[in-house]
């Protein structure tokens, strides 16, 4: 690919994203402008602003780059994250909505009356955002080198500063045009490209193909356990996500944040068509990149190897654009989440120290980015589902759905699954790829006993601990699962 090409789409995704963050400027003059867009924001708005952020570098290159790898067994990444949505929409979205809470910690806080609560409720939620965000930077930084030659930091640098910009300039208000935008071009990206090979093969012959069974890696395919432990994963820590779940707190009410979820639904599972074809299509006419190790790069090379030419750079640069996007929307609705959750426990809660926080969520990742190796972007991100879904989500679902929750058995349960998923983690990244027998599986893929021991102590010891059911049990119980009046929100 022309390097031109590569740099001037990076900078035009870069500019528009910039311009647009400004233009939220000009309306966030508010607290709650700031961090929940004053709960203004309707469903078709939400939902693509919702799509443009989840959409992150694992969707965009790492799904098609895991079909390319492992064949259908990639396939569990797109289910797994689209049918986590589903989970959303019947168990989280709309309670989640009348809790009136600004974040993932005002929550608990309210729901259990604790501040301890609060406070480990915010340590996970900050821990989930940085981790989440590294990959981005990965993301960023492998597709500056392959598509401009440029040094790997400058990508990781860019996204960082681009993200700030428009963060700090308009918060919540100013990212939810951002995401919005960076959805539908994200989408496009991914469509327009794989059409017109499509269109090209049809007519011009297809290239020398790999056969049909060629396994490009000679990898086993992955066992039933590990297929499990990562819809586990997927499904539950969905349900968790601070970046995702703050995007509800900026509809207008609990209706709408169903209707929000439902068509992210449809977003998602259109979305999710495009990296399938590109991983298909790379194991048939580029199983080389995966036995290069380069297999994260097939959606941005894979256009001007079956193109070529001019219509090939352009194709590409477009493909380019899109993955850029995917990295500045994901790590501004990140840092969007982290900067509320710091800003209002550490900084007072005011507009400058939500600018403030902002600059710290973004510049500590970036250093764990420049100490630390990419991993396969989506296995990479996986992994911090795996951690969410210890930690955060059964706190949600059970503070929505179960009265006998505590705060000291969501804290037992938190810091129960965070040590023994963040354990296995490190205990399995130290094991390495040589490593044999059953429990390899059992570290590198934890979700399947962390996530159900994560749930069974917080039950447990809420249980024991009976007598610190808060008292505002039942008014908040009822804000939680009474439903809207018709237009309560205009009186």
């Amino acid at each position: 690919m022309n390097p031109v090409v590569g740099i001037a789409a990076f900078a035009a995704v870069s500019v528009a994203t910039a311009v647009i963050g400004f233009y939220g400027l000009r309306i966030s003059r508010t607290t709650g402008d700031f961090y929940v867009a004053s709960r203004t924001v309707k469903p078709w708005w939400n939902a693509s602003a919702i799509g443009g952020e989840y959409l992150s570098a694992a969707s965009f290159l790492g799904v098609a780059g895991l079909i390319l790898l492992s064949g259908t067994d990639g396939l569990w990444f797109p289910i797994g994250y689209t049918a986590g949505y589903l989970m959303l929409l019947l168990f989280v979205a709309a309670p989640l909505r009348r809790s009136g809470a600004y974040t993932i910690p005002d929550f608990t806080e309210v729901r259990l009356d604790s501040r301890a609560v609060r406070r480990v409720t915010s340590l996970a939620v900050v821990v989930v955002g940085w981790l989440y965000i590294v990959p981005q930077l990965h993301g960023a930084a492998l597709t500056i080198r392959i598509t401009t030659g440029l040094p790997s930091w400058v990508g990781s640098v860019a996204v960082v500063i681009v993200v700030c910009l428009t963060v700090v300039a308009g918060g919540m208000r100013s990212i939810t045009f951002v995401q919005a935008f960076q959805y539908w071009l994200k989408l496009t990206a991914l469509a327009v490209p794989i059409v017109f090979i499509a269109l090209v093969l049809a007519g011009n012959g297809t290239p020398a193909m790999a056969e049909a069974n060629t396994n490009p890696t000679g990898l086993a395919a992955t066992g039933p356990y590990q297929n499990i432990s990562l819809l586990v994963a997927l499904l539950f820590g969905t349900l968790g996500l601070p970046h995702v779940l703050v995007r509800f707190y900026t509809n207008p009410d609990g209706q709408s944040a169903r209707r929000t979820t439902l068509i992210v639904l449809g977003l998602l599972s259109v979305f999710y068509l495009f990296p399938t074809a590109y991983g298909v299509a790379g194991r048939m006419f580029a199983p080389d990149l995966a036995q290069s190790g380069r297999s994260d790069a097939l959606v941005l090379l894979l256009p001007g190897r079956l193109i070529g030419g001019p219509a090939g750079d352009m194709l590409s640069a477009l493909v380019v654009a899109g993955a850029f996007a995917a990295f500045l929307s994901t790590t501004s609705g990140l840092v969007v989440s982290l900067a509320g959750v710091i800003s209002q426990d550490v900084l007072g809660g005011s507009v400058r120290g939500f600018r403030l926080a902002a600059l710290i969520s973004a510049t500590v990742p970036l250093g764990f980015a420049f100490m630390t190796d990419s991993l396969a972007l989506a296995g990479s991100v996986g992994l911090v589902f795996a951690f969410t879904a210890s930690t955060i989500c059964p706190a949600l679902l059970l503070g929505i759905w179960w009265r006998g929750l505590t705060d000291a058995g969501a804290i037992a349960g938190m810091v129960t699954g965070g040590v023994l998923c963040g354990g296995a983690l490190v205990a399995g990244a130290l094991s390495g790829p040589a490593a044999s027998g059953a429990m390899p599986q059992w570290l590198a893929q934890p979700a399947a006993w962390t996530v159900p021991a994560a749930f069974a102590v917080m039950i447990l010891v809420s249980r024991a601990t009976k007598d610190r059911v808060p008292r505002t049990l039942t008014k908040v119980m009822t804000r939680l699962h009474t439903p809207e009046r018709p237009l309560a929100t205009e009186r």
